[in-house]
């Protein structure tokens, strides 16, 4: 049996007042039915909140509705519950016009729902033209169409008719009716078309609302010539959403945390699913829930989801993360309102972690716990402190801090807390005395960095005892005043007795000797009692020494005890030297310069002294009675305490090196003097006062007939020179110009050339030619050890650099080429012994030339030589010899 369900199209009244809709109330409307037993077992459902139908097919208004697009559509659904066959059909309610005034109907008018009534279902006629009582026709304002809607998906055939349009013209004309717009003849083109003569309107292929939603045309009435009938129409087609989308999850895994021990009610986190059908209906409207839940523990049900929002949220106490540490949550979001039996479905998966919270405190292993530490040791590890914490290890929950209560009011140590073990060393930071204190006990106290989640207390065993044990070490000797600092005058006698620099020894429980002795002493200067370490001097001290930094002496002593090991201090000894007057002060400068005549320059003189304040300045500069030259020629004038200035007393003093000596006292107690020589070169000076050349060098000591010599000289040398030159220039001109001393027609010079030396004659055949061949490599004669070497056999090495002759030949020179060729040959290391075998370049393996062994030199004069004559002047000696020629 199959359903067949007719589409009605219901119109009802719905007044306007004042252009303003109206709400109106829908009545009943009874859908009705085509089928063999009738509506038994089938049932409803529409896509529209405002309307549903019963059971026997009627369809009512679930509250007030107001319609003001003039119509409404909405879909049906109808399916067998036993067969799961469905059926959709399409409701659209048209809300007719009345025109009414002060609440009476006008006479002679036909009511404008009768009017839409009479009309057939399908056809629109948007360019009505009413007529008045007296038969006039009056323009009245074109209609508003209501929306055409078309379904998404339909499956065709194609094209479908949606609405037919037409003129009440086209009784008297005929009309051409097209449509513009979007879908039309702009893109997407030809979705919806229309018989231009029946205006008749198709959509011409399956629509998509999730692609667009709705389409404005424009519909045009004109005659056969293109003139236009009626004034164009808009035309709203809007597509009624299908359900045909699934619900989509924005994420396939959601991850979201929980606080363990949290309260019913917490909020977790939100999942959400997005569906592209449209949210104003049912097909849109998603709906959320928990399918399951990983782990069941302690409850199958922890959590719970908003069915609108997606919030999930803990719906269960006893949260546990040492028990469970996380929650595989699967959701699933079902569109049409969550209605599982037609409505599309998609899950996803949400991931819940249960965080960590403070509620396990760390306790102790054990109550008490020892260790054992060296006497002046730090940074030693005395013990190990173990606790356990349930919580999340490397968190701040497990990190454990350990806090030393009691029994350290010094502050010898410290617990850290290990990094990866979360165990508390027990450090010493500050070094413990046998002496002082044998044994530690130690009260420590463990927490968390974080602290007590609410309402949890700290357990007993939190706490714990530590006991510590002090071993006794042998202690070093130290000197109770370490720098010490005494102050005595320079120049004390040797042996004089300084001070006592004397150790304790800290070990009181040993009974230990202590020995001095002498670390570091730069000047050798004291000496140590190696048995009660008094100092005395062994040399005489003297501040001004190079080992003094700012008056004070510094030396270093070693205290050491016999014990087992022994152990030994350092003590350091500063000696404070106080100044005496023991240097006599030095003029400074120690050379000068003046000028021959008074009055143009003069000499600025001071002194310098190795003492200090009040063993210097001022200073007291004379000259001596003794020589009386010295007062005659000079004079001093005092500037202040420490300068003073020489210069000449007389109006002229020869130029030259002068030697003045001057005595300079200090101001001592008692003053030390001194008499210096400060050497005074006196010169002929220009207007500047400048000492000229000339009387510079006059005031070293020459004088004028030794300058007169000395520049004859000069002179002199440079005559020689020249003249030598010229001599070689002239010698060079005439060995350019010389002839040769012997014929150029017997020079043989440019025919004796340099060839490699080729054995001893055509009898010595009786050697291995194997030996000529050229070898492919020298590895062999390369790889031999130094000084082992054939002697026919080429040395590896640079070639010997032959002199080069002139290209320009000198008379007598041939000589000196020969000779330099010598000495270089001789000189060859890569030059063979004289008739040894040497090694040449392979020239192949034989000839098909004969010897020529077999030739005789014959002085006959069968052979004619008369061409030696043709062969030019070097040949004309030979051609002489043979060609029987004219003798010279």
């Amino acid at each position: 049996m199959r359903l067949k369900i007719k589409c009605l199209k219901l119109v009802f009244d719905c007044f306007f007042l004042s252009d303003m809709h109206v709400p109106c109330l829908l009545p009943p409307i009874l859908v009705k039915f085509s089928d063999c037993p009738g509506n038994n077992g089938i049932q409803f459902e529409t896509n529209n909140l405002d309307f549903k139908v019963r059971t026997d097919g009627t369809i009512y208004a679930t509250h007030q509705v107001q319609i003001p697009l003039k119509q409404t559509v909405f879909m049906v659904t109808a399916w067998d519950h036993q067969t799961l066959e469905r059926w959709e059909t399409m409701v659209r309610l048209l809300v007719g016009e009345k025109t009414q005034h002060n609440g009476h109907k006008q006479k002679g008018k036909k009511n404008a729902s009768t009017d839409l009534a009479s009309q057939p279902s399908d056809t629109l006629i948007p360019w009505r033209q009413p007529q008045n009582s007296n038969g006039l026709r009056r323009q009245k304002r074109d209609w508003v169409i209501p929306p055409i809607n078309v379904p998404e998906n339909s499956r065709g055939p194609f094209p479908q008719q949606l609405v037919r349009i037409r003129s009440d013209k086209d009784s008297e004309i005929h009309i051409r009716y097209s449509i513009t717009g979007v879908g039309a003849d702009q893109p997407p083109m030809e979705v919806f078309s229309i018989d231009p003569v029946s205006g008749r309107m198709y959509v011409t292929r399956p629509m998509d609302r999730e692609e667009r939603a709705s389409y404005h045309l424009r519909a045009h009435a004109v005659d056969m010539n293109g003139n236009k009938v009626e004034n164009p129409i808009d035309l709203y087609i809007y597509v009624i959403d299908m359900n045909d989308n699934r619900p989509e999850f924005i994420n396939q895994v959601y991850n979201g945390s929980v606080d363990e021990g949290s309260k019913p009610g917490t909020y977790v986190m939100t999942v959400t699913a997005n569906d592209a059908d449209d949210s104003t209906t049912a097909n849109g409207m998603v709906r959320y829930r928990i399918v399951t839940q990983t782990p069941q523990s302690p409850s199958q049900n922890m959590f719970t989801i908003n069915s609108e929002t997606g919030d999930i949220v803990t719906v269960a106490a006893g949260l546990d993360r040492e028990k469970v540490q996380q929650y595989i949550v699967i959701v699933q979001a079902t569109d049409m309102e969550g209605n599982l039996n037609y409505g599309l479905s998609n899950t996803a998966t949400a991931i819940i972690t249960v965080t960590d919270v403070n509620d396990n405190p760390p306790e102790f292993t054990a109550s008490t716990y020892s260790g054992e530490v060296p006497e002046n040791r730090v940074e030693v590890v005395v013990a190990n402190l173990t606790v356990m914490d349930r919580d999340q290890p490397h968190s701040p929950n497990w990190n454990a801090v350990y806090r030393i209560i009691s029994g350290d009011p010094s502050g010898h140590f410290t617990i850290r807390t290990d990094p990866v073990t979360n165990e508390g060393m027990v450090t010493v930071v500050k070094a413990v005395d046998y002496e002082m204190n044998r044994a530690f006990m130690l009260t420590v106290m463990v927490s968390n960095q974080a602290p007590l989640a609410s309402g949890i207390q700290m357990s007993f065993q939190s706490t714990a005892g530590v006991t510590i044990s002090v071993t006794d070490i042998n202690e070093a000797p130290y000197f109770p005043t370490n720098h010490k600092l005494i102050r005595l005058e320079e120049g004390v006698p040797t042996g004089t007795a300084l001070t006592t620099f004397s150790a304790v020894d800290p070990d009181r429980f040993m009974q230990q000797a202590v020995r001095y002795s002498k670390l570091s002493d730069p000047a050798d200067w004291l000496n140590i009692n190696a048995t009660n370490g008094q100092i005395t001097t062994a040399a005489v001290l003297d501040r001004e020494s190079v080992y003094i930094k700012n008056n004070v002496y510094e030396a270093t002593f070693l205290a050491a005890d016999n014990g087992i090991p022994p152990a030994s201090g350092t003590g350091t000894l500063q000696i404070y030297l106080i100044d005496i007057n023991d240097n006599a002060p030095e003029l400074l400068p120690k050379e000068a310069q003046i000028c021959e005549k008074p009055n143009l320059n003069v000499i600025n003189i001071t002194a310098a002294d190795a003492d200090i304040d009040p063993n210097v300045g001022p200073f007291v500069f004379e000259l001596p009675s003794v020589p009386s030259a010295v007062r005659k020629n000079w004079t001093i004038t005092r500037l202040n305490g420490d300068y003073a200035q020489l210069s000449l007393r007389i109006m002229y003093l020869e130029a030259g090196m002068y030697d003045v000596p001057i005595v300079v006292t200090d101001s001592g107690n008692p003053p030390l003097y001194n008499t210096s020589i400060i050497k005074v070169k006196v010169c002929p000076c220009d207007e500047n006062g400048d000492c000229t050349t000339i009387g510079a060098v006059a005031a070293a000591g020459l004088g004028t007939g030794a300058i007169i010599a000395i520049l004859i000289c000069i002179i002199i040398l440079l005559t020689m020179v020249l003249l030598f030159v010229v001599w070689m220039k002239r010698r060079e001109k005439e060995r350019h110009t010389k002839q040769l001393l012997i014929d150029p027609e017997d020079d043989v010079r440019d025919n004796i050339l340099k060839y490699d030396e080729e054995g001893g004659g055509e009898e010595d055949q009786d050697y291995d030619l194997s030996q000529l061949q050229q070898p492919e490599t020298v590895d062999h004669v390369l790889n031999k050890a130094p000084g082992v070497r054939r002697v026919d056999e080429r040395p590896i090495g640079a070639e010997p650099q032959y002199p080069i002759r002139p290209v320009i030949p000198h008379p007598g020179d041939i000589g000196d080429f020969i000779n330099e060729g010598l000495r270089a040959a001789d000189n060859d290391p890569t030059a063979p012994p004289y008739d040894s075998l040497l090694v040449f370049d392979y020239e192949g393996s034989g000839s098909t030339a004969g010897s020529v062994s077999s030739l005789n030199s014959s002085s006959s004069g069968d052979q004619d030589y008369d061409y030696l004559n043709d062969w030019g002047p070097r040949f004309k000696k030979l051609a002489d010899m043979y060609g029987g020629g004219e003798e010279d």
